[in-house]
């Protein structure tokens, strides 16, 4: 890595800063109504924030933040530079160390955790920028977010001229590395096996608790709700609404075509799942749609229950 990248490693990129609000019931109910989360745990006179919200006391809104400091737009500026002016964010990881409750004030701080050695991507060659905020709560630290984005150098995407018979012979090659790729497989293990089987008979399985008889999706080994570990199944009728989704366009996969649509499905009976929409443009796409199961067949090993939508 070149050594004035690395001298950024360490250096504060926020300190001392302080959330907007603190924790509060109506940001928590807002979140848990955009999620669908009705645990009890986010109600009431004992109430808790849910986990996944700890970056959002620390957001800054449209007008920002003033505590930060001006490390992180130094490196930025070093990248663009040096010809890496594409970013993109990849992932993040947070650590929840104590639970948030109404009226904890938060304040955080955050510093530049990493910036990689050069990486070459599908998307052009750069560097993984990982910054990681601690956040306390009241002065204990309530958890640790780390986000990391890749500022890139975009690849060359535009061919030059080519001749007909190169045209071709490429058309064909792409054709042959298509038809190779193989979707990726889904892990069955002794959790899932029966929703797997289920599908080989064309038949989409929900889980329901031998005891307080609530449906879950995923399959797990136990209950949410009760913790009960027996359970049988009941088979959905196959009718469902598209509950939110997102359209793929990067990263790009062999196997796939993008862009496609990706969906969460609310079944009839009240769970929901991720599944593929079929049967009409990714643009068509609309939260509360209908949409209807049917099984895809992938290949001779794999088929996949997908749901096919209308434009009517």
């Amino acid at each position: 890595m070149h050594p004035l990248l690395k001298a950024f490693e360490g250096r504060a990129a926020a300190t001392s800063g302080r959330g907007k609000d603190p924790v509060n019931e109506p940001m928590i109910r807002h979140w848990c109504e955009a999620m669908g989360d009705t645990s009890p745990a986010y109600t009431g006179p004992g109430a808790t924030a849910p986990p996944t919200m700890l970056q959002a006391w620390t957001m800054g809104g449209l007008s920002g933040h003033t505590d930060r400091s001006s490390a992180y737009d130094e490196l930025f500026v070093l990248l663009e530079g040096a010809g890496y002016t594409s970013v993109v964010a990849t992932d993040c990881e947070q650590e929840y160390l104590r639970p948030l409750r109404p009226g904890n004030t938060i304040t955080f701080d955050a510093v530049i955790e990493s910036v990689s050695p050069r990486k070459s991507t599908a998307l052009g060659t750069g560097y993984f920028v990982t910054t990681r905020m601690d956040i306390q709560a009241d002065g204990e630290l309530a958890g640790t977010h780390r986000f990391r984005i890749l500022k890139y150098a975009p690849a060359t995407t535009a061919p030059g001229p080519t001749t007909p018979a190169e045209d071709r012979s490429r058309a064909q090659t792409d054709a042959k590395a298509k038809a190779k790729a193989l979707r990726p497989r889904p892990v069955v293990n002794r959790d899932n096996q029966g929703f797997w089987d289920g599908v080989k008979e064309h038949r989409l399985l929900i889980q329901r608790c031998a005891s307080c008889a609530a449906l879950r999706f995923p399959w797990l080994p136990g209950c949410n709700d009760c913790a009960c570990l027996e359970w049988d199944t009941v088979e959905a009728s196959g009718a469902g609404t598209v509950f939110s989704y997102v359209v793929m366009h990067h990263p790009p996969f062999p196997a796939f075509d993008p862009p496609y649509a990706v969906a969460v499905v609310e079944l009839a009976e009240g769970v929901r799942m991720v599944s593929n929409i079929t049967g009409l443009p990714y643009d068509k796409v609309r939260i509360g749609m209908p949409v209807r199961l049917e099984f895809l067949r992938v290949d001779e090993e794999l088929e996949l229950p997908v749901f096919r939508g209308s434009e009517g």
